[in-house]
């Protein structure tokens, strides 16, 4: 017993020891530590400070700063590891899982989860460190000796030990430029508040005239209105020390010049290099200076600065009035003079700034001056995943207004509960005095006119003594019986005109504004508008066209909202920043709901959103585009910015928004100060999980399915739990539309991306996201996305009779605004077709149908019954007839490939010559090199069908810019002699061949693919082929399995019956309906990938013929699953072609054609999560698949 309580003692003294030594080492944020490994080295950053760049294990050199490291206790419990003299921090790279990869630094930011460590004690002074996002082990990769990386590695044992110097943790310094453009603290100098867009006119009459009035996108044709649209004088340099600085002044002669249009993006015309970037800055990171950072552009084209100079005329109307300058959007800075004097300074690339330039110009002839800067403060927080261009590339303009304006006005609506029998219409007006001294007075008038035109509320507001050089709201309201509610699907817009009269009554001002009546709220985990919860079937937009950049013309952005209306969608997030305002117009006209985003995003630098210094230039961004965009209807989110971290500048906005307006918040980087919880990229997990948190707030993928390249995947299945989930509300693809540009001077179809213009830093491709190529194509993705998103739900009932449920999932649109045809289907022909009555069916209702197609169908044939509905009429967005949703219904199973029939079969000829077996037919022959397994020559009618000897061979590899998270590149593939046997029926009517043999590829862990295919060949030419893989663990770099024969170049054309259309794959082809199609070899190139690639797969393919001009060639007979393409070029060709305009150079003449037993879903893996699991390719299991080959004549 005694024994006992001694060995106890002394385990209490051991544990007590452990405990205290594990707390004998409090981590001190205030000093730096050495992290030693068991042999003494330390882990050495080099004294970088490049992002990307590693770490080694170095012998301990006292205060080399390199070797200093000051760990951080953050308030989640993690802690991050940071070089303070380079502001470099230890990241995973955003590496989520896997066998291991080299650590890399990336700027210091504490809300970044991959720089988030556990540290914990493994025994005396001994620290496991594990990253929180991959849950891999700080750790050296091989021998501890000096010279070896540090990776993070899963299933590491690697302990370390935290040696505390006596270096003290360096404080920040705060360093500020000399100018503006580089002090965070000054973001305007002489600017005008923001207000809410709008033109004035000199009389209601002039007006209502204007084609402006019903669509407020055009260009204005008012007396008080003077456009600046146009060519400029221009002057670019490198950078701010070779500006011409006198530009400005009146007696500087700049006839020299050349020319450039405004609005556009100075790159796009030849000055200076467009750089593609998503986090990193293409400048030094050091805010808020612009510093050259080594081996990067800027390193010669610092910051480079635009002059521009133009002559304008002042009508000698505008005498008396006040004069407004007004610029539309800027990057990234601007310092404005009128004729030689200063007028003021603007940062906020895509927010409003005006200037009150009245004392500075005369009647007459008058010189603007513009000078600006591509990068500045403001740079850091418009750090948007874009093609960083410059210059002032929205619209300019000069506007007068009277000496007592409505400088602003916000219009609202209120309801009575959920009541829409009426609505309380009120108008907050804030009219200013411009004069010094006390203004007559005069009257405020307000017209409310319905769709129609039809006046339904005039309301009038005495302005009385308003004093000299002061400003005074005005709330005026009234009530409107029975309004017309808008929503994206009846977008119903009224017009609130307002102007100003003076004491005799005479109207000193006009302008209007569209408005309407919706109701937004957020309740039982929804958000309901006008009572009804709405799913956002959404895309995220950026600013992009290929030949005018971020100067989006007017026609791009009604093809986009086109474009987008025809394909289901819902919603736009304006990502990540406000969009142009002549859009907001037609989102209001055409109907889309709206993210509206804050132009911030400071993602290479998240330690900015947390520093206090820079809150005022936070709140400005939300204040701007609030400010400007309140009375648009379609605008239901105002989005606090995008991956700016968590900082409490986020807590700063949010409390201004609110003060300004009810609409729900959203920011997904801190979702405690937003109305809805917001995710990027969730897998399906991660969607069920937190569906399912006990949580009120409404869940929103700000960003999911990133569609790059030949992308994305399971779309259908993301919507399949959405419509079922508690409380997720939809989300916004990434993205609309492939950011890839021209080439000054190059041809206007050849786009290019990052690093394609010298340009670095630069991410590549990542920039082509797109559901639509940059030049607004439609694409088999978009086509996927609108059959995911159709509001018409139709599922099978009893089908032989011709029965289907349909269910209306539109919010506010009855069914009976659509036509609905049909047609039947016979192995892939329509054989039948009709239409049904429309139905009278209100939102959230389900109807059973008849279709009453007929029932006598005959056996032996495959039937499929398809359904569409179809608009009556013609909207603002279609034509009458365009289809909205449709379904295709199996009504029988697929019938079976049937036997060849012996009795018609003749005798073959069977013979060896050399390494070669051939078999011959009465009309045709075979042969195959023994010594490859391989089909080398396949004739019929003395037809060459093989290529070169280039017979039915493995097909392992696909390029698509997807499959990211694994290496993309081909890596050569070597066979092992096959076990090569064939045998004669008795009859010698058929011969069985079997060729089995290892592939091997030569990954840096080697890839090995046993396959084996089975040959039968019969006497009049019919060949069954048999094949079966099997794919082993270490196989991440295979995306596909099958078999791939060259044709010669005479096999132009195709027919198949199967999914198409447009191309498809396993997890993308829903919208890819079963019929006959046919195209050119050619004409399967379609897909256009900006990055070339991979493409142009069909599925589920019943059969094929491909032939030449005379109709002779093969034909392919599934006898389970098959998919094929048919290309001028193999994948790895694609691959690294790596442009599709470089296709008319690698295309081939003969005919690469694959033949797919499984093809791995395409997933979101580019950006997100890989394909599921029932879209993989199973691993250590056979997979097969069977088809026919018969001739063609």
């Amino acid at each position: 017993m005694k024994k006992y309580n001694l060995i106890f003692l002394m385990y209490v003294v051991f544990i007590s020891f452990w405990s205290v030594s594990a707390q004998s080492q409090e981590i001190n944020a205030e000093v730096l530590y050495k992290i030693v490994s068991p042999s003494g080295l330390v882990i050495d950053n080099k004294q970088s400070d490049q992002n990307g760049d590693g770490f080694v294990l170095s012998k301990n050199n006292g205060n080399n700063k390199g070797q200093l490291w000051k760990i951080t206790r953050l308030k989640n419990g993690y802690y991050t590891i940071a070089n303070p003299f380079v502001r470099q921090s230890m990241d995973n790279g955003n590496i989520h899982a896997g066998e291991g990869s080299e650590l890399m630094q990336w700027e210091s930011s504490n809300s970044n989860g991959n720089q988030q460590w556990t540290i914990h004690v493994t025994g005396t002074g001994a620290y496991a460190i594990t990253q929180r996002i991959s849950n891999m082990s700080l750790a050296y990769n091989g021998e501890d000796v000096a010279g070896s990386k540090i990776f993070q590695l899963p299933n590491s044992s690697q302990v370390w030990r935290l040696v505390e110097t006596s270096v003290k943790s360096p404080k920040e310094v705060i360093v500020r430029g000399k100018t503006e453009w580089e002090n965070e603290l000054i973001f305007g100098v002489n600017k005008e508040p923001g207000h809410n867009t709008y033109i004035p006119y000199p009389s209601i009459e002039s007006l209502k005239a204007d084609k402006t009035f019903e669509k407020p996108w055009e260009m204005p044709n008012s007396d008080y209105y003077l456009s600046l649209n146009g060519n400029w004088k221009f002057n670019w340099v490198k950078q701010p020390s070779e500006r011409p600085a006198n530009f400005y002044k009146m007696n500087y002669d700049v006839s020299a010049w050349k020319e450039i249009p405004v609005p556009s993006n100075w790159e796009m015309h030849g000055y200076g290099t467009p750089i593609y970037t998503n986090i990193t800055y293409p400048f030094k990171n050091n805010p808020p200076l612009i510093q050259p950072q080594k081996g990067y552009t800027n390193e010669i084209e610092v910051n480079p600065v635009g002059s521009y100079r133009r002559e304008f005329t002042i009508p000698a109307g505008w005498d008396g009035k006040e004069i407004m300058l007004h610029f539309n959007g800027v990057y990234s800075g601007i310092y404005v003079w009128i004729n030689g004097q200063k007028v003021g300074y603007s940062e906020g690339a895509n927010n409003d700034a005006e200037f009150n330039i009245t004392k500075y110009v005369k009647t007459g002839t008058n010189t603007i001056a513009a000078e600006v800067y591509r990068f500045t403060d403001a740079s850091y927080i418009e750090d948007q995943d874009m093609f960083r261009l410059s210059g002032i590339h929205r619209d300019v303009y000069v506007y007068a207004t009277p000496k007592v304006h409505v400088r602003d006005y916000f219009l609202k609506s209120e309801f009575n509960g959920n009541d829409f029998s009426a609505a309380t219409f009120k108008a907050e007006l804030s009219v200013r005095n411009y004069g010094n001294s006390t203004a007559k007075a005069e009257t405020a008038e307000l017209s409310l006119l319905d769709p129609s035109g039809k006046e339904v509320v005039t309301l009038s507001q005495s302005i009385a003594s308003l004093k000299g050089s002061t400003e005074q709201k005005y709330d005026l309201q009234a009530k409107v019986n029975n309004p017309l509610l808008w929503s994206a699907e009846n977008p119903h817009l009224y017009t609130a005109i307002v102007s100003l009269k003076n004491s005799e009554g005479e109207v000193t001002e006009a302008m209007s504004s569209k408005f309407g009546f919706r109701k937004i709220e957020i309740k039982n985990k929804r958000v309901y508008i006008n009572n009804k919860a709405v799913f956002f079937k959404g895309v995220n937009r950026h600013d992009i066209h290929p030949q005018y950049g971020k100067a989006v013309p007017k026609e791009s952005m009604i093809e986009d909202i086109l474009l987008m209306k025809n394909h289901n969608i819902n919603m736009v997030r304006t990502s990540h920043y406000p969009n142009d305002p002549k859009m907001y117009a037609m989102y209001d006209y055409y109907g889309l709901y709206i993210m509206d985003e804050a132009d911030l995003e400071n993602h290479g630098n998240g330690s900015i959103s947390d520093k206090p210094s820079w809150i005022p230039a936070f709140v400005d961004r939300i204040e701007r585009v609030i400010e400007r965009d309140k009375n648009h209807p379609s605008v239901i989110f105002w989005s606090l910015g995008n991956e700016g971290s968590n900082g409490e500048n986020f807590a700063a906005m949010s409390k201004r928004a609110r003060e300004m307006d009810s609409r729900p918040i959203h920011y997904e980087g801190k979702n405690e100060v937003a109305d809805i919880r917001s995710q990027m990229y969730p897998d399906m997990k991660d969607l069920n999980r937190i569906d399912q948190m006990d949580e009120d707030k409404p869940y929103f993928f700000c960003e999911y399915a990133h569609s790059m390249g030949n992308a994305p995947g399971n779309l259908g299945e993301y919507w399949d739990y959405i419509e079922k989930s508690q409380r997720i509300i939809g989300g916004c693809v990434w993205d609309w539309v492939d950011q890839g540009i021209n080439k000054y001077g190059d041809s206007a179809d050849k786009y290019y991306y990052g690093g394609d213009f010298g340009d670095k830093p630069n991410d590549k491709d990542f920039s082509c996201n797109g559901l639509t190529t940059p030049d607004r194509r439609v694409t088999a993705k978009l086509l996927e996305a609108k059959k995911v998103f159709q509001y018409i739900k139709m599922t099978p009932l009893a089908l032989m009779s011709g029965k289907i449920a349909i269910e209306n999932k539109y919010a506010f649109t009855n069914l009976d605004q659509f036509d609905i045809t049909w047609e039947i289907i016979k192995n892939g022909v329509k054989s039948e077709s009709g239409t049904i009555p429309s139905i009278n069916l209100e939102p959230d209702e389900k109807l059973p149908v008849v279709i009453p197609y007929d029932k006598n169908l005959e056996i032996g044939k495959e039937y499929f019954l398809n359904v569409y509905f179809s608009l009556k009429n013609k909207t603002r967005w279609a034509d009458k007839g365009h289809v909205v949703a449709s379904e295709q219904f199996a009504l029988t199973s697929r019938p079976v490939v049937p036997m060849v029939d012996a009795n018609t079969l003749n005798t073959l000829d069977i013979s060896t010559q050399g390494k070669d077996l051939v078999i011959k037919g009465g009309d045709f022959g075979i042969t195959f090199d023994t010594n490859s397994g391989v089909m080398k020559s396949l004739r019929y009618d003395d037809q060459e069908m093989i290529h070169q000897n280039n017979g039915f061979a493995l097909n392992w590899y696909r390029s698509i810019s997807n499959d990211k998270y694994t290496d993309q590149n081909y890596y050569p593939t070597t066979y092992g002699k096959p076990l090569f046997s064939y045998q004669v029926a008795d009859d010698k009517k058929s011969i069985t061949i079997l060729s089995y043999m290892d592939a091997t590829i030569a990954y840096r862990n080697p890839v090995v693919i046993p396959h084996l295919v089975k040959y039968v060949i019969y006497g009049n030419g019919t060949v069954d082929v048999d094949a079966s893989f099997t794919l082993p663990q270490n196989s991440a770099i295979v995306h596909r399995l099958g078999l791939q024969v060259v044709l010669p170049q005479e096999f132009e054309n195709i027919q198949w019956y199967g999914r198409g259309p447009h191309e498809n794959y396993w997890d993308r082809k829903r919208s890819a309906y079963f019929g006959q199609f046919d195209k050119t070899v050619k004409e399967m190139e379609e897909e256009h990938y900006v990055r070339a690639q991979s493409m142009g797969s069909r599925e589920d393919v019943r059969w094929f013929i491909i032939s030449d001009k005379n109709n002779h060639g093969l034909k392919i007979t599934s006898k389970d699953q098959l998919g094929f393409s048919a290309l001028h070029f193999s994948d790895k060709d694609l691959w690294e072609a790596e442009h599709d305009f470089e296709l008319n150079n690698i295309r081939k003449p003969e005919v690469y054609l694959s033949l797919d037993c499984i093809q791995q879903g395409l997933g979101n893996a580019s950006c997100g999560p890989r394909p599921l699991p029932e879209y993989m390719i199973p691993v250590n299991q056979p997979v097969g698949y069977s088809f026919r080959i018969e001739p063609v004549r």
